[in-house]
């Protein structure tokens, strides 16, 4: 059965609620525990272009939203009981390795600190998942997916057009082509309820800004890097443009007195 608003509006974590999609509709508060309200305030000079607050929430936004939604197409490809989910899952984990192989990449030549872990909503999402079983998995895994892909579709445009920096511009270009792609794979698993999507997309709920910031990651720790399985077939996965190699005639410019995104 299609998945409900008060479904998706009770899912909790810790006691927090995690409901909809507030994070994905507005980038602009992941990874930012305190920041301007002005998206377009450039908070460094790059060798690749001016970096604004919007260009580095979007870079953790990507980075934030792979970190759940790739597990959640490997839960897809064991738990999903058609076909056509399965192979959503499979689109999901290859096009989200592909993008956080990017964010990992330009994070550091642009002095952004990306995060090990979802936001606590982000969390709630891949939680429900994790619970569910037989069809209810698979129309929770369409509906909740379409949402989180179509709430973050304009917002990729805005990014693509607006910034000025070549390494997010790229970055804007590859995930403008995962994200359509993913929308396609809900949509052909017949279980996407369209009204209630639209609904969830056109009035998201407003949110605590802690239930849709991804935890700061420790000190030192790892980097986590999403992968495909080995054997996983990636043939007529859209991956994104390729991206350019980075200038090297001279070193990232360090934008000292900037703040980092946690």
């Amino acid at each position: 059965m299609p998945i409900s608003r008060n479904t998706i509006g009770s899912l909790f974590v810790g006691g927090a609620l995690a409901a909809t999609l507030a994070a994905l509709a507005y980038p602009s508060m992941l990874g930012v525990q305190k920041t301007s309200s002005n998206g377009a305030r450039v908070i460094a000079n790059t060798q690749w272009g001016p970096l604004t607050e919007a260009d580095r929430n979007f870079v953790v936004f990507v980075r934030s939203a792979g970190l759940w939604e790739g597990p959640s197409g490997d839960l897809a490809m064991k738990k999903g009981t058609s076909a056509a989910v399965r192979e959503a899952g499979r689109h999901l984990v290859i096009g989200h390795a592909a993008l956080d192989a990017n964010c990992r990449k330009i994070a550091p030549e642009l002095n952004i600190t990306i995060p090990n872990q979802p936001t606590p909503q982000q969390q709630g999402f891949l939680d429900k998942f994790k619970s569910d079983t037989g069809k209810q998995f698979d129309s929770d895994f369409a509906n909740i997916l379409r949402v989180t892909h179509g709430s973050i579709f304009s917002t990729i445009a805005k990014i693509r057009a607006t910034t000025q920096n070549t390494l997010v511009r790229q970055l804007a270009d590859q995930a403008n082509d995962v994200v359509l792609d993913h929308i396609g794979q809900m949509e052909k698993t017949g279980l996407v309820n369209f009204n209630q999507v639209n609904f969830q997309e056109t009035t998201p709920p407003k949110l605590p800004s802690a239930q849709v910031t991804p935890p700061v990651p420790q000190p030192g720790a790892p980097v986590v890097a999403l992968s495909v399985p080995p054997g996983l077939p990636t043939d007529g996965v859209p991956t994104g443009p390729a991206t350019q190699p980075s200038p090297s005639a001279s070193p990232p410019a360090s934008p000292s007195g900037s703040p980092t995104v946690g």
